[in-house]
């Protein structure tokens, strides 16, 4: 018999497991989160993989170096003089650390003002009967709870190369990206997503000589194809090694270091020796551990949970979101599918749109897009307009002396309904959310371009670019 009896219970702390939680705790239902993240001294560590071993702490590391190379290369521009520059990667993780810590203690004050009760262990499903479902949390103490409605939120894990397992020391997923004790001297990475770029970014810029090898013929594929050609152009001018279409061979991690044998595009068989490996080359649905088949979840081949449009999987008042389940493996599609499903659990009718979701590399230029690229309009047959803006034409990007880039606009050729704004260039990040309120709105580019904004600002290169769809910049 359950010893504890909810409304909703949450397996995963993550950004959608926990947001789930705080928004059915705030719509009135007894809620409860388990979470078995622990930090070094063995306590809770709510957040999951984008507080842990994410998105917080790789944004930490890429602003400390960033920092670095600003000072190295770029602080004689404005007039300072360096001398003795020097890095101490050990503060620059302990600082990592701390804000990590940071963000795993406001989601435990999150739960306690919103009055969720937090279970430190592992969720698994036991039993299903009588509406409701037994949920065993397996930490210090072992305990059964039961939840009339359940919201799996469990996330992924990376994806590890056949026969070549992570051991976080010399051969390296997200996790031992960010915790790298020296800067390498050789520094390997397979796979150019996100992940990739990102690490790669923060240990070139402090020192290491960082080779990428992508088994795609084309760079950032899922990126419209100007900006990725364009972002191409600055990583490598920065020092960034990138090898397209290469097939990885043997790959041997040698206790000392890591050698990489593969074959480049034009079939020339090469071999890399480096300090350390970081493997970047997706990653898979987690269901360890949660016993699925106890209740008879069902999961696809990928090894996903199954829902339908509203996260709904084939047993009643289970719920699955985030990484677990289809689409984008993003922290924030994960939180909007956690609030909605918490809604609708209420009654209400939730709201994600998959077309309205931005993406975001956070390397220097950063990138940013929302909506379909230019090649995938053409594929669909769309008939469209494009207008582009460089930031090098921009006041306030030339006063940051960061003028890399530019805003793409494309738009109905029709209606002038904007189909896709993508951005390479300093800030994307910030930029990229007019865009998004733009689409979820059915705006045209002539809104955008209607609209006053602030001088001297990085925004007007997207006012700009929307005047470009209609061959009327002002600036350029």
């Amino acid at each position: 018999m359950a010893n504890k009896q909810f409304d909703v219970v949450v397996i995963g702390g993550g950004p959608g497991g926990y947001i789930a939680a705080i928004r059915a705790a705030q719509l009135g239902f007894n809620t409860a989160c388990i979470d078995e993240w622990k930090n070094g001294k063995g306590g809770p560590a709510p957040g999951g993989t984008c507080t842990n071993v994410g998105c917080i702490p790789s944004k930490a590391l890429l602003q400390s170096s960033e920092n670095y190379e600003q000072a190295a290369k770029h602080f004689g521009d404005h007039g300072i003089s360096m001398s003795n520059l020097a890095i101490d990667i050990g503060k620059m993780l302990a600082r990592k650390d701390a804000v990590v810590k940071q963000n795993n203690d406001g989601i435990l004050y999150l739960f306690k003002k919103n009055k969720v009760t937090f279970f430190h262990g592992r969720g698994s499903f036991a039993t299903a009967g009588d509406g409701a479902y037994e949920i065993k949390v397996a930490g210090s103490q072992e305990e059964t709870i039961s939840a009339r409605h359940v919201i799996v939120a469990t996330g992924s894990n990376p994806r590890a190369l056949p026969g070549v397992p992570f051991d976080e020391d010399k051969v390296l997923s997200n996790d031992g990206a960010l915790r790298v004790p020296a800067v390498p001297q050789k520094l390997v990475l397979i796979g150019s997503g996100v992940i990739g770029l990102e690490m790669g970014s923060v240990w070139r810029r402090v020192g290491a000589e960082v080779t990428v090898l992508e088994a795609l013929p084309t760079f950032l594929g899922a990126v419209d194809e100007q900006i990725a050609k364009e972002a191409h152009k600055a990583f490598t001018r920065q020092g960034l090694k990138i090898e397209l279409g290469v097939k990885v061979g043997e790959v041997r991690n040698e206790g000392q270091g890591v050698s990489v044998s593969y074959t480049t595009a034009t079939g020339q068989a090469q071999k890399l020796q480096a300090d350390r490996l970081i493997v970047s080359i997706g990653r898979v649905p987690n269901t360890i551990g949660l016993d699925p088949e106890a209740v008879g979840l069902a999961l696809d081949e990928r090894g996903a949970i199954v829902v339908d449009a509203e996260c709904r999987t084939n047993l009643p008042n289970v719920w699955a979101v985030g990484d677990v389940v289809r689409g984008p493996m993003l922290a924030h599609k994960a939180e909007e599918e956690g609030v909605a499903v918490a809604e609708r659990i209420a009654g209400q009718h939730g709201h994600v749109d998959f077309n309205t979701i931005p993406w975001v590399i956070y390397t220097s230029p950063e990138i940013a897009w929302v909506g379909r690229t230019e090649q995938q309009l053409k594929a669909d047959g769309v008939q469209y307009k494009a207008g582009t803006f460089p930031f090098m034409a921009n006041g306030r990007a030339r006063a940051l002396g960061d003028t890399t880039g530019m805003v793409k606009f494309l738009a109905d050729a029709k209606t002038d309904e904007i189909l896709g704004v993508h951005i390479v260039g300093p800030m994307a990040s910030e930029l990229i959310s007019e865009a998004v309120v733009a689409m979820e709105f059915k705006a045209s580019s002539e809104d955008i371009a209607r609209i006053c904004h602030a001088h001297p600002s990085l925004s007007e290169a997207t006012k700009e670019a929307a005047l470009a769809v209609d061959k009327r910049t002002l600036n350029f």
